[in-house]
């Protein structure tokens, strides 16, 4: 779905799975500056948006989900996984109830396997799922931002910022008020900055949530049977999970950054020493240049200097070993 902001001044698509917003309006840095200072907004319409109504919601999510929601407060934001039966992400959700309805914003594309599920899943009980996306686009307000949401537009508070579910018809209309946009590359930095993982980056077919540090945030350790549940308490108390997600301070005079999925190694072992990891998301960041998230495999040292191709880099622990 192709964003009418695309028509800014500026504005230059992205690619992937993010095709559909823009990448950058012109000017990354000051972009991301003002996101920063909570300034500007940030168009994520093309971000899927799944809403679950009816009075058996939260006590139907709460049996399906890896967060505890089956008394969650009107308005109070959160994040929950679906998981597979062997543990493994396959769903990412951003939540917030309104008292009757709950909105939830998912990566782009998923909405309908996602909603594919739900419906296999609904039973006897009394909800009601549906594709929101058509209608309504996600807008992300920056922390710190002083902007009102309009009258009616159901909000999302975060640490992090609001995400608005705006209806998609007043998105122009918003745009031209609450100026000036911020692209997604933008957004991506802070993002990375913030040690925050993406479901189809810091993720792959084997990712369990233990590995990126959904502990608690995004997975609730004290209630009831889900799917992958028995994967999640095996790890927690009888175990380490085989990878851990790292922040990473990459060569400052490579030209290029390291693209998802490049294969890392140690630096003392040379190009053609053992894979121990990949770069999942690499960003020029306004303040600390060229930064990344990868993951790597537990045992690796926290100290070990770590080479992307031939991009050097410094590692952060972002998840214990």
């Amino acid at each position: 779905m192709k964003s009418p902001l695309l028509s800014l001044p500026g504005a230059v698509p992205a690619e992937g799975v993010d095709e559909g917003v823009a990448a950058h309006y012109g000017d990354l840095f000051r972009e991301q500056r003002a996101l920063a200072d909570g300034s500007g907004f940030v168009d994520l319409s093309h971000r899927g948006v799944v809403t679950v109504s009816g009075e058996d919601r939260l006590s139907w999510l709460h049996l399906l989900l890896t967060q505890h929601v089956s008394e969650l407060p009107p308005h109070q934001a959160t994040e929950a996984l679906v998981l597979s039966a062997h543990g493994h992400i396959e769903h990412a959700l951003y939540l917030v109830d309104d008292g009757e309805t709950v909105w939830a914003h998912v990566e782009p594309g998923t909405q309908d396997a996602l909603i594919a599920y739900l419906e296999s899943m609904k039973f006897f009980y009394r909800v009601e799922v549906a594709d929101r996306t058509d209608e309504f686009a996600v807008v992300h307000l920056p922390a710190g931002s002083i902007a009102e949401a309009p009258e009616g537009v159901m909000v999302r508070e975060t640490p992090y910022g609001r995400d608005l579910f705006l209806p998609r018809l007043d998105l122009e209309s918003y745009a031209g008020k609450n100026g000036p946009a911020a692209g997604l590359l933008a957004y991506e930095a802070l993002r990375v900055e913030q040690h925050r993982p993406r479901l189809g980056f810091e993720t792959d077919h084997r990712t369990i949530p233990h590995e990126l540090g959904w502990i608690g945030s995004a997975v609730h350790l004290q209630k009831g049977c889900y799917r992958g549940q028995e994967t999640v308490a095996r790890v927690q108390n009888l175990g380490k999970p085989p990878r851990r997600l790292v922040f990473l301070h990459l060569d400052g005079s490579e030209v290029h950054l390291p693209p998802h999925g490049t294969e890392l190694r140690l630096a003392d072992e040379g190009p053609e020493g053992r894979k121990i990891g990949f770069v999942t998301t690499s960003v020029r960041h306004h303040e600390l240049g060229p930064i990344a998230l990868a993951l790597v495999k537990r045992n690796v040292p926290v100290d070990a200097r770590l080479m992307a191709d031939s991009t050097a880099a410094a590692q952060e622990v972002v998840v214990e070993p």
